[in-house]
């Protein structure tokens, strides 16, 4: 029994070194928030990428990677035990309409745009559903169904980069531009759930505002992860009519995300009662942990160097799909929702 359990402690020792520093940067970043004020997010954002250098050792990726991902996905699912179905009811269809709007508005637009930047269309298509729904794991989700080539793997790093860089810059940005637009928190919500591309970042941005703009966020977010699964079919039969080479990839695609159906779950059972004020306090206590740690850890995964090297047709055809996103919800706060 012994022998069977080797393979487990061994994989848990190896995730320390680089489990350590997002913890210790946790801790510091509590501290300050709490003695100084100021976003605990933030100043763990801000202390992981001083830290970017320890990224590139191979004793602690393996724990930056489990923190940055694993722990972020226990965070998000966590968040589900504050929200109820009545909360997105409140929302109405308008920002949820929005978001589908602005999912296939920018898609296309990166498919135009990336052939008048001289880039492949295929490129463009993957950076449109990037940006549009969930960052690198959409970037991720649609390399899968992508006819496999020399450059899908080249294109895919260059999306994952870009996407997770821009999403870092606008968690940074966004809250500045929402207290300058003057929207309220749920409008604030709706904004930057809309147009922020990763899931942490969007839970940062929210909680830099307030935990009601926190929450709504999150709704829009998951509710843009969702999305994933249409954009993925829908792509994955339009390279299938080109080539017969994407059928065996379009089987192995992913779906529904696990933290995603674990999410969900939780706001039924707390729409159903099913979960006491006491214990939704101590799951939001947990999820408020395991963010910051992820959030600590992706700050040491950013490379801004990476993204210099990138070069500008890339980075521009990124940019261009990150502010026409952030357009459509702009207007559609600033004049349908008045």
């Amino acid at each position: 029994m012994l022998s069977h359990a080797r393979p487990w402690i061994r994989h848990t020792r190896s995730l320390w070194p680089g489990l350590a520093l997002p913890l210790l940067i946790m801790l510091g970043a509590t501290f300050l928030s709490e003695h100084y004020g100021g976003p605990q997010l933030l100043y763990a954002l801000l202390f992981g990428l001083a830290f970017h250098f320890l990224h590139e050792d191979a004793r602690c990726r393996p724990g930056i990677e489990f923190c940055a991902k694993t722990l972020l996905r226990i965070g998000v699912a966590l968040l589900g035990a504050r929200i109820t179905l009545a909360q997105i009811g409140q929302l109405g269809i308008g920002p949820l309409a929005t978001a589908v709007l602005g999912m296939v508005s920018t898609i296309a637009l990166g498919a135009w745009l990336a052939r008048r930047l001289g880039l492949k269309t295929d490129f463009g298509l993957l950076c449109g559903a990037a940006v549009s729904i969930c960052g690198a794991s959409a970037a991720l989700a649609v390399s899968a169904v992508m006819p496999k080539s020399k450059e899908t793997e080249r294109h895919t790093l260059l999306t994952v980069v870009g996407v997770t860089g821009l999403s870092t810059l606008a968690m940074l940005a966004y809250p500045l531009l929402v207290k300058f637009l003057r929207l309220s928190d749920t409008g604030a919500g709706i904004f930057l759930g809309g147009t922020i591309h990763d899931v942490a970042q969007v839970v940062g941005a929210g909680l830099m505002i307030s935990h009601e703009a926190g929450d709504v966020a999150v709704i829009v977010k998951l509710f843009r992860v969702m999305l994933l699964v249409p954009a993925v079919a829908v792509l994955a039969w339009y390279w299938r009519q080109r080539s017969s080479a994407s059928t065996s990839a379009s089987r192995q695609a992913p779906l529904l995300p696990f933290f995603l159906i674990a999410f969900m779950a939780l706001v039924l059972l707390n729409s159903l009662g099913a979960i006491t004020p006491g214990l939704t306090e101590s799951l939001g206590q947990v999820s408020r942990v395991c963010l910051v740690v992820a959030i600590s850890a992706l700050g040491i995964k950013t490379s801004f160097e990476d993204l210099v090297k990138l070069g500008w047709r890339p980075m521009a055809l990124m940019l261009a799909e990150t502010l026409w996103l952030a357009a459509v919800f702009v207007l559609y706060l600033r004049v349908f929702a008045r």
